[in-house]
């Protein structure tokens, strides 16, 4: 493949998130290769790279690529299967029902769905929590492979079929694996992808919730992890129910059961974390573990509310996640921001809290932290990797924008997305995908989606009659 030539995209405001947090007006932004090699004054720059090829970005902000700690790629073709549902029921009689059901080619495009989606609303990066076996790992990371975009893809581990507190929670049998295939099979996939895609494929175990996992399994995993390096994320303390399985079945708190079989530390990435006391947020800080916040899925399906102000005083690391389609709907992060942004003002009562500024950096150097890639994404700076966005706020509902910062988390969303570069290739020019063609994506899954939940006997007609 010929060599990206050198460009300097200029005149745009820059909200670097470096150490100083500055945010450079009319700057320029220098990419080599896959690395940022200058960042500064537009003035500056194109009179030192004078053979540089010119992006104008008059009028535009330039952020870093946004990370999302916390997505699960097949859900996407689950999209609007089960709303306005309890947690319980969405699980058991819509969301593992169908997904029970998948074939390789069900997974692989649900993923070009979820990735087109991010990737056009600025998510540079992903976390993929849960990869069950019959979702096709081969073809979900070939698609992170052709889309350009960067990821952490979680393949399950459990040898339980059930949920929380025992017995009524039972999964689905097309979900059901053992050690042998989630264990074993995710250090198969761990060998075959880890590294792969020019290295921005990265494989992690994705644990299922405790109540579906053995003691003996997790011991083994987090032995595993820390003898080959290899990370772990897993949903944590999400419901109710998962608070009283721990102090039911083990006398603990969530996170002395984390801590007791070896889940607590940096390579760790817990989500949700709705139902946590004050003990065990302090756990999470003494031990470095890592946070994935979910505003609008915790919201959505009256989980809580997690304690995230606390987590963030307290030196806890928190990044953002979407989740997933039946319970967001959305794979924007940027709505995701504003939720982050604006319900632990009303939970607390204190319009003070959570600032744009926070918020913004638990949708990027925060997310880069939890992922452990904070030396290479989540600012722009001089060396690390050329993962950025380009964001148009010329419009009605960003005018006046004396705040760019305040503008993007309260006023933006996905829609306003230029330009979305991921080491150092365009990803998504001028609002259209470069490496895929989006009608066909959005086509093949639509059929796919329509054809799943037949098979799985779901019927999603709207509730109101249709004429």
């Amino acid at each position: 493949m010929a060599a990206q030539p050198t460009r300097l995209y200029v005149h745009a405001t820059i909200i670097t998130i470096n150490k100083d947090r500055h945010i450079i007006s009319d700057g320029a932004l220098l990419v080599e290769g896959d690395r940022i090699a200058a960042i500064g004054k537009a003035s500056d720059l194109v009179s030192q790279h004078p053979k540089a090829v010119i992006i104008d970005c008059t009028g535009k902000v330039i952020i870093p690529g946004l990370v999302d700690t916390h997505v699960h790629t097949a859900q996407s073709l689950l999209r609007g299967c089960a709303d306005d549902l309890s947690l319980i029921d969405w699980l058991c009689e819509r969301v593992w029902v169908m997904q029970g059901n998948f074939t390789h080619a069900d997974g692989y495009a649900a993923a070009r769905l979820t990735i087109s989606e991010m990737l056009k609303s600025g998510t540079t990066t992903f976390l993929e929590c849960m990869l069950a076996d019959r979702y096709g790992f081969d073809g979900v990371a070939r698609a992170v492979e052709e889309s350009g975009i960067r990821a952490c893809l979680g393949k399950i581990v459990m040898d339980i079929p059930t949920y929380a507190t025992k017995g009524a929670f039972s999964m689905h049998p097309g979900l059901v694996e053992d050690r042998e295939t989630s264990l074993l099979g995710t250090l198969k996939m761990h060998e075959r992808w880890h590294g792969a895609a020019d290295g921005r494929i990265h494989v992690w175990f994705g644990a299922r919730t405790p109540g579906g996992v053995s003691l003996a399994l997790y011991k083994e995993m987090t032995k595993l992890a820390k003898e080959k390096g290899i990370r772990i994320t897993m949903h944590c303390a999400e419901v109710e129910a998962d608070r009283t399985y721990f102090r039911e079945e083990h006398a603990q708190s969530p996170m002395e059961f984390c801590h007791s079989v070896g889940l607590l530390g940096p390579g760790t990435v817990l989500a949700h974390m709705v139902w946590l006391d004050s003990a065990d947020i302090g756990m999470l800080a003494q031990t470095g573990t890592h946070v994935a916040h979910c505003p609008n899925s915790n919201s959505k399906l009256a989980s809580g509310f997690a304690k995230v102000p606390e987590m963030l005083e307290r030196g806890v690391n928190v990044g953002l996640g979407c989740d997933g389609a039946p319970c967001n709907n959305t794979h924007d992060l940027i709505r995701e921001m504003r939720a982050a942004a604006t319900v632990h003002k009303a939970v607390r009562l204190d319009p003070t809290i959570m600032p744009a500024e926070t918020v913004l950096e638990m949708a990027t150097i925060n997310g880069a932290k939890a992922l452990g890639l904070e030396a290479e994404i989540g600012s722009l700076e001089v060396g690390k990797k050329a993962d950025f966005v380009v964001m148009e706020l010329d419009k009605l509902y960003t005018t006046p924008n004396f705040n760019p910062v305040s503008t993007i988390v309260y006023c933006c969303s996905g829609a306003d997305v230029v330009t979305v570069v991921v080491d150092g290739k365009e990803v998504v020019s001028n609002r259209k995908l470069v490496n895929w063609d989006e009608q066909e994506v959005i086509s093949e899954a639509a059929k796919r989606a329509k054809a799943l939940a037949e098979k799985a006997g779901i019927d999603v007609r709207p509730k109101w009659p249709v004429i």
